[in-house]
């Protein structure tokens, strides 16, 4: 093993609910509770990330994220027992290791929260969207604002570390609403909240009640309202904006997701999970698993859809994660991994953004301005 072990995160994907979203193009299956596979699904990751272990030599475990889905419907021990072959399989593991499984309030219990942590993670990621009963509804969520709120007091009670999940962009919704919603999650000891535009995809139940004119949505100046409205309430609250969507008390920033925009390789494992691992200078592997739970649970080989990525690759990711972030794109750790100048062709792109306030130089580092956040797609796509 290498003095300095690539730190490498792993991502799960629980591929199953108790009940699909309306809003949600995520690759997940609803399923009743009493069908889960709990014991056979552990089985199918476990020889999925055996099959993968010579790929993991030479490398630090820098986190564990369980997404999904609903990893929360998953039996404490059944997920202990597929961290516990994660853990064991890498040969080293950073000093601030962390796991985060993500969680819906109609699935989390003081007591599921309490096992979770004897099994070894440290924080929780719990997808409560709102605090009004209204926009719950709307949203199609099994839980009501008492049981988001509830689930919240549980989880700060049992778990060192808890993030939330909250949307906004719901018709009819005002920043007085949305700002209550803050102060209220605030109030339970949530130190990290991801917060969500409410987006319409395509092959989602919203995609297809807006084609037919029946799904009224927020205009462009009200999600920059409500934007504007997140972003006041946490500067308030004395938290970071540390990525578009993601905001944080000092200290509390999510370290798989930081690790994952900046570039930091990482192992998928599980239906239709993701992965991408670095090779060598200027060349990365990404593969996506089968996506369907039930052929996944059957083979016995690996079966993925693979993709090489040269330097042109790592690059244009590396620009479109990067400048997510407050702290923007690193131009030399980039130029490292590519083994290509992410500035070369791009000069007279990079001029232009910076004299038109939209990218700043900052030694090594480019990054967007938190002024110009509402216009992020349209800036990182003109440097492409």
């Amino acid at each position: 093993m290498s003095s300095h072990p690539t730190a490498t995160s792993v991502y799960i994907h629980f591929p199953w609910c108790a009940r699909k979203c309306p809003y949600c193009d995520f690759a997940t299956e609803p399923i009743r509770a009493e069908e889960l596979p709990h014991e056979a699904y552990a089985d199918a990751l476990l020889r999925e990330l055996e099959a993968r272990a010579n790929d993991l030599h030479g490398r630090a475990l820098k986190s564990v994220f369980f997404g999904g889905g609903t990893p929360s419907l998953w039996t404490p021990a059944a997920l202990g027992r597929v961290l516990g072959a994660i853990r064991a399989t890498f040969e080293a593991e950073v000093e601030d290791l962390e796991i985060t499984v993500e969680c819906n309030p109609s699935s989390l219990t003081r007591q599921n929260a309490a096992r979770l942590r004897e099994v070894g993670v440290g924080r929780l990621s719990v997808g409560v969207q709102s605090l009004r009963d209204p926009h719950l509804k709307f949203l199609g969520r099994l839980h009501d604002s008492e049981r988001a709120k509830k689930a919240l007091v549980e989880a700060t009670a049992e778990v060192p570390r808890v993030s939330a999940d909250l949307m906004f962009g719901m018709p009819g919704q005002t920043s007085a609403e949305l700002g209550d919603d803050i102060a209220r999650i605030a109030d339970t000891g949530v130190l990290h909240v991801s917060a969500y535009a409410l987006t319409i995809e395509d092959k989602t139940m919203f995609g297809s009640l807006h084609r037919a004119g029946k799904l009224r949505v927020a205009s462009e100046d009200q999600y920059a309202s409500l934007f504007e409205q997140v972003e006041e309430r946490f500067t308030d609250l004395g938290w970071e904006h540390y990525e578009v969507s993601n905001y944080a008390a000092p200290g509390e920033e999510s370290l798989h997701n930081l690790h994952y925009w900046r570039g930091g390789a990482y192992v998928g494992l599980g239906a239709a999970a993701v992965g991408c691992l670095d090779h060598e200078t200027g060349r990365a592997e990404r593969w996506r698993n089968d996506p369907s739970p039930q052929r996944y649970l059957t083979r016995s080989t690996l079966d993925t859809k693979t993709e090489t990525l040269g330097p042109d690759e790592i690059v244009r990711e590396s620009l479109m994660l990067g400048l997510r972030t407050a702290e923007g794109m690193n131009v030399r750790d980039t130029r490292r991994r590519a083994g290509s100048d992410p500035e070369a062709g791009r000069e007279m792109e990079i001029a232009q953004a910076i004299e038109h306030g939209n990218l700043v130089r900052d030694g090594d580092w480019l990054r967007v301005p938190r002024s110009r956040w509402l216009k992020l797609d349209g800036i990182v796509r003109d440097l492409f």
